[in-house]
Order: structure tokens, then C-alpha cells, then sequence
């Protein structure tokens, strides 16, 4: 019977359903780029990528992001044959920029749902999640890692037991084997092989937060007993993995069609690959014991750093004022390439990686954190009205071929009312600048242009260049801009 309450398996749904809210996105937003990328299937490529990089990823490191381009390369260019290389390079940086959500603080997704509380009151709560991650390597470089959400996206499953998900895939595997069902029997070895990325995953978070810092993991309990269920896993699991290799074997050498020796063979390829990583994990779990106990010694017996503090005014400004500029030039130059550095730093996002360093180790709550309810202020007056606007698109030009003098258009909106003359003014300034871009976007089949061609401005209220003003057309991606010559 399961101990999952209702209310609990709603919860698990919509967080399910929301991991992939990023994949759809990508289909709705393709059509506001500035190039065409209708002929592509955004979500698709984002499946695509995800696979590519949870494939490459393995205990110590993850995928090279030039190289999970590179493989996509070919996916995309099937769907829209004949396109230069340049574009589709584009299109797969695009898609993985997404999947990471680059230009955000924290580059992860969050989505908002509702679940009941013991009293049976109607709670917000906030779900933060990330599918692509960029992490640093040791050696300076940045890699991707798949999350579990994105794993969980490529099985299609909800965040379940890893452990327990990955023997019912392997059963599953195994009897669709004997049953002789290769092609299902490969769908099922590939999600096995995401439950055996994923699980290595949820381990490896461990011994990375010891090496952060021992006191955030359990290992008096909870991590011992963690390892010991994890090795037993593996022992079964490797043994389920060499007699399901043998099945599948035996299946190739009795297949008499080339379609099922073909299938058979990419059978044997995947479940390889499930060994290897096995065998990879076991050999890091046998050695986390020897690394908490060096951790341990380390983060406990290490004393501070201590390094020689540099007075920068007086051990260097004061000194080096007093030098000719020649003497000066070449301590002033040391410094500033060693503090300000001569290329762009590895991390992608500083203000990211201070707030992840300096936010203490804890628990993540499964349903997510509760939403505060906002302080709503009152929506401000707007200060010109929707006759005030309808009355200056009377007075500023509506033809093309008629272009009109923000002298005339001032005298015309100052006849007309008394803040109309304003509304006309800032109208013409934010036309000097007007995206043409956005508005080919958006399917204006005109916009607003102002041009200054020296006159100056002979008005009792304002100042400035009297601005020509006149509708320009937006044809077929081409501004058609029309003004009159003084």
C-alpha cells in the first residue's frame, strides 16, 4: 500500500509537469528572435542536449560544452537540411544558453503550486529547480552537468527513489529480453542507463559537501549506511547487468534478420556502458571512507591562512608618486595585472558563486519552500490619460508622405490642451531612437521617426532642435523612412 498521501502525489505531478515548462518555452519564444528559427524544434534539440550531456557525464566530471555543441550538430541540421553551419551552431548554443537560463542570478527555473497543510489550508509554495548545470573543473575549465530534474525529464517519471527506479528499469530490461522485444527492450536499457547517471549523481553531492565541509553530512549515521546500501546495489546490480549481457547475446547469435542483430548489438553497447559506470562508482565508494577521514583532518587540524597584508596607499601610491613615470611603470603595471587580472575569471557568474559559497549547507524541503504573500502597493494615476493620448496621434503625423514640424505639432497639441504639449514632446524625443527592430517584431506596419536636421527649436516652453517628424513603413523587414527636405 502506498504511504504517499493524495494531496503528496498531486504535488509530485505538478513538480514533475513543471521541469519541463522550460522545454515548451523554447518552442513559444523561437519566434521573437531577431533570425528565423521557426523550421527548428526547440524542444526537441533541448532533449537532445540534455541526453548528450548526461551521457558524457561521469563521476568526476562532465560534458565540455564545445562538445555537447558539436554532437547536436547533426540533429539539427536534419531538421532544416541546407542551412549554413553557422546557423545551426547558433540554434544548439541557443537551446543549451536556455537550458542553463543564462542572464538569471542564480541560472535555475522556479515555479509556484499549491498544496493543503495538516489544517487543510491552501499553501503556496515555490519550487526552484535547474535542468543544465555549469560547474567549475579542477583544472579551471567549465563542464555541464544534468540535474536530477533533467533526468527525471528524459525518463519521463517523477522524482521517485533513484535507487528503486533503477532495479524496476533493469527488471523491466530483463524481461522484455526474454520476451524477445529488442526494440522496447532498448528504450528500457536507456533509461536504466539514466537511473545508473543519476544515482552516481546523488552520491557524488555527498562527498562533494564533505570536501566543502564535514559537518553538513551526516557520517555518523546516515552517510555509513548510505555506502553500504550503495555497494550492495551495485553488487546486485552487476550481477543482473552481466546475465541480462548474455540474454542479450544469446539474442544476437540466434537472430537470423539483420534488424535484430542490429538491435541486439546496440543493446549489448548500452548495458556496457551501465557496467563501466558501476564498476567506476564502486571503485569511489570504496575509497569515501579514506576521504572523510583526510577531509576531517584537514578541516579540522589546517590553521588559517595567513598572508602578509599590503598597505596599497602607503607601501605604493606614496612611493610610487615620488618616481619618475619611467621608474613608476613597472611596479603600478605588476599590481594591476595581479589584482585586476589579465583575463576573464572561469566562473560565469561572481555574484552567483559568492551567494552559493557564503549560503550554509541545509536540507532541501522536497515540496519546496512556502511563498510569501506580497505587500501589494497601490497602482499609481497614469499621468496622461487615453483622451490625452488619442489627442496627440491627432496632431503628430499619421501619412507617411506628410511630415510635420514638432514646432507645428507643440503649436497644434497647445491649441488642443493644456498637457498636451508635454505628452507631444517626450513623444518626439523617444522617436530620435525608435527600435525599428521591435517594431518589425511585432508587426507595426509603421513607427514614429524623428530626424534633426539643424533647425533649431523656436517654442516658448521648450528647447532643443525642431525635430522633423514623420511615419516611417516597415516593409518586409526594411524601414521605408519618407521625410521632407527644408
Amino acid at each position: 500500500m502506498s504511504t504517499i498521501s493524495p494531496d503528496e502525489g498531486v504535488a509530485r505531478r505538478l513538480k514533475a509537469l513543471a521541469c519541463t515548462a522550460p522545454l515548451h518555452d523554447l518552442d513559444a519564444r523561437k519566434g521573437r528572435l531577431d533570425w528565423d528559427a521557426t523550421g527548428y524544434q526547440m524542444a526537441e534539440i533541448g532533449l537532445q542536449a540534455i541526453d548528450q550531456v548526461t551521457l558524457a557525464m561521469d563521476f568526476d566530471h562532465g560534458a565540455d560544452h564545445a562538445e555537447v555543441v558539436r554532437r547536436l550538430l547533426p540533429f539539427v541540421g536534419a531538421q532544416v537540411p541546407g542551412a549554413p553551419r553557422s546557423e545551426y551552431v547558433r540554434v544548439a548554443q541557443w537551446v543549451i544558453d536556455n537550458l542553463i537560463n543564462v542572464g538569471s542570478i542564480d541560472r535555475g527555473f522556479a515555479v509556484e503550486y499549491g498544496t493543503t497543510d495538516d489544517e487543510g489550508h491552501y499553501v503556496r509554495r515555490r519550487f526552484d529547480f535547474k535542468l543544465l548545470v555549469e560547474v567549475a573543473a579542477p583544472d579551471g575549465g567549465i563542464y555541464l552537468r544534468a540535474s536530477d530534474e533533467a533526468i527525471n525529464v528524459l525518463v519521463g517519471a517523477l522524482d521517485t527513489d533513484v535507487e528503486s527506479a533503477q532495479e524496476a528499469a533493469e527488471t523491466k530490461l530483463e524481461t522484455l529480453i526474454v520476451r524477445g522485444r529488442l526494440g522496447d527492450a532498448r528504450l528500457a536499457a536507456e533509461q536504466a542507463r539514466y537511473r545508473t547517471v543519476q544515482y552516481a549523481e546523488s552520491l557524488r553531492r555527498k562527498l562533494e559537501a564533505t570536501r566543502r565541509d564535514v559537518r553538513s553530512v551526516d557520517w555518523l549515521d546516515a552517510v555509513p549506511q548510505l555506502l553500504d546500501e550503495a555497494l550492495t546495489h551495485i553488487e546486485s546490480r552487476y550481477r543482473a547487468e552481466t546475465m541480462i549481457k548474455a540474454n542479450i547475446a544469446d539474442a544476437r547469435d540466434e537472430a537470423t534478420e539483420p534488424g535484430r542483430r542490429r538491435q541486439a548489438a546496440e543493446l549489448v553497447t548500452v548495458v556496457d556502458d551501465c557496467i563501466q559506470r558501476h564498476t567506476q562508482l564502486q571503485a569511489r565508494l570504496q575509497e569515501a571512507g579514506a576521504a572523510f577521514r583526510a577531509e576531517q583532518d584537514r578541516q579540522q587540524f589546517s590553521g588559517k591562512p595567513k598572508r602578509a597584508a599590503v598597505d596599497v596607499f602607503g607601501q605604493l601610491l606614496r612611493p610610487s608618486l615620488a618616481l619618475t613615470v619611467e621608474a613608476a611603470h613597472d611596479p603600478v603595471t605588476g599590481y594591476f595585472a595581479a589584482g585586476a587580472g589579465v583575463r576573464n575569471p572561469s566562473v560565469p557568474s561572481l555574484g552567483g558563486l559568492v551567494e552559493t559559497l557564503l549560503t550554509p549547507p541545509s536540507d532541501r524541503d522536497p515540496f519546496g519552500a512556502e511563498v510569501p504573500e506580497p505587500e501589494l502597493a497601490p497602482q499609481p494615476r497614469e499621468r496622461f490619460g487615453v483622451e490625452t493620448w488619442a489627442a496627440a496621434d491627432a496632431v503628430l503625423p499619421d501619412e507617411i508622405e506628410h511630415p510635420v514640424r514638432l514646432s507645428a505639432a507643440l503649436a497644434a497639441a497647445r491649441a488642443a490642451g493644456a498637457d498636451l504639449p508635454q505628452l507631444v514632446a517626450l513623444r518626439a524625443v523617444h522617436a530620435v531612437g525608435t527600435a525599428v527592430a521591435t517594431a518589425r517584431t511585432q508587426g507595426d506596419p509603421s513607427v514614429l521617426v524623428a530626424v534633426d536636421d539643424g533647425t533649431v527649436l523656436d517654442d516658448p516652453e521648450f528647447g532643443g532642435a525642431d525635430l522633423l517628424l514623420a511615419r516611417a513603413g516597415v516593409l518586409g523587414g526594411q524601414t521605408n523612412r519618407r521625410t521632407a527636405q527644408t
